[in-house]
């Protein structure tokens, strides 16, 4: 039996690794460079941010830190707009 919270630290742990996948395949021109650090970081952070959250001191440390979790993945969410709307990554 999994502890509360497992599933969604392996769902985001799995995004990151999708994540990372992704960048990988961005073109390396400038903006295919500068979109994949910015994914990257943006990405992977939220699993970090839960697993940190997860060992929070007080409930409101946890919510704090699901926040900066939320944003990140907002964030996230708007550079895969980007790539998408750029046309960066082939369809091959």
């Amino acid at each position: 039996m999994m502890a509360q919270g497992d599933d969604i630290e392996e769902r985001l742990v799995t995004f990151a690794v999708r994540i990372i996948k992704l960048s990988e395949h961005l073109p390396k021109s400038q903006a295919g460079k500068h979109n994949a650090g910015q994914i990257l970081r943006s990405g992977i952070a939220p699993a970090a941010h839960y697993a940190e959250a997860r060992s929070a001191e007080s409930t409101k440390d946890f919510v704090r830190k699901l926040k900066i979790c939320l944003k990140e993945l907002n964030e996230t969410r708007v550079w895969l707009k980007m790539i998408l709307q750029s046309e960066m990554l082939s369809s091959g």
